[in-house]
């Protein structure tokens, strides 16, 4: 059986899918499952062994060039994670037997198998309501998958050149204070720096800073600040596939609930994470697909005094490591 499964858009969201995509795979290891993703999302689905095929959904191309190229797919039914009405009705004029999707938005109607999850009520994470619509599918389904789901026989080889390259001699504790607009809540830079500088007073790590391609202003700007510390400051340019395989090796990772926590906790490395105080932008609904003993969630309350007392619990939290 050939299997659609959609999430076409950002990083985080996509992750959130995988655990879905693996026990399809699992459930019956001659379906063939085809993702249907954003082009930012390409390269992570090639390095899963669980995906036969990826369609992209560029934003530009037309209904009717969309319907055709999910038509020439081959689907026989297609599970729909998080809908609009453009991929709605492309599946519906490419002929797809089954489409099932959460019964939400205008975009519902053009499924034959719509879901009521009500995911705005947080009953479940964000991954969780994503596997939920296997069952619907297939009612015997296996839901587990293993923690982490992805992992590279090369990343430790690439950490050491990387640790090598930037004089690296001790566990690596990461900090990721870029957030690309898709979280609530993240402490100010100051604030940042205040825990950056706690770390290397202990002298017991390395510290590292990472940037997505399009932050260079930030870190820039972070260089600025701690440029006469022993600091590596990360520009991530060569694509996700590579900095997946660097953080993998990371002692703790920090920041905010962004697309690069939920690549973190996907290849193991324990992360702390810091959510807005409410259901829609918390920890229930947004935690991700690793272990969660190796998460540690944090929600910033919007309260100046509350926030204070919680800035100093992370701190706390920071120095104990």
């Amino acid at each position: 059986m050939n299997i659609l499964v959609v999430r076409t858009d950002k990083l985080g969201d996509f992750i959130t899918a995988l655990p879905t995509m693996y026990v399809l795979k699992k459930h019956n290891p001659q379906n063939r499952i085809v993702v249907f993703v954003a082009p930012l999302n390409k390269s992570l689905a090639e390095s899963c062994d669980f995906i036969d095929e990826i369609l992209i959904d560029d934003g530009k191309s037309s209904l009717f060039a969309l319907a055709r190229k999910l038509k020439s797919a081959k689907i026989d039914l297609s599970i729909t994670l998080f809908s609009n009405t453009r991929v709605a009705l492309a599946q519906f004029l490419a002929g797809i037997k089954g489409r099932y999707a959460p019964a939400t938005k205008i975009a519902q109607i053009f499924y034959n198998h719509r879901v009521k999850q009500r995911r705005s009520e947080v009953k479940m994470a964000e991954f969780e309501y994503n596997l939920a619509l296997a069952r619907e599918v297939f009612t015997d389904i296996d839901l587990s998958f293993p923690k982490p789901l992805l992992q590279f026989d090369d990343s430790k080889a690439i950490y050491e050149k990387f640790c090598q390259e930037n004089e690296i001699t001790k566990e690596l504790i990461a900090f990721h204070v870029g957030f690309g607009g898709s979280s609530d809540a993240n402490w100010n830079l100051d604030e940042y720096e205040v825990l950056i500088r706690d770390i290397l007073t202990q002298e017991k790590y390395d510290v590292v800073l990472t940037f997505g391609p399009d932050e260079n202003a930030l870190r820039e700007e972070m260089q600025k600040r701690l440029g006469n510390k022993k600091v590596v400051f990360y520009l991530s340019n060569e694509g996700i596939v590579h900095f997946a395989k660097l953080i993998a090796n990371f002692k703790l990772f920090v920041s905010t609930s962004t697309g690069t926590y939920h690549l973190a906790s996907l290849v193991g490395t324990p992360t702390m994470t810091f959510f807005g105080d409410s259901n829609f932008a918390s920890a229930k609904r947004w935690k991700s697909i690793g272990n969660e003993k190796l998460q540690k969630h944090y929600m910033l309350p919007m309260d100046a005094e509350k926030r204070e007392a919680m800035f100093e619990s992370v701190r706390k939290e920071l120095l104990s490591l």
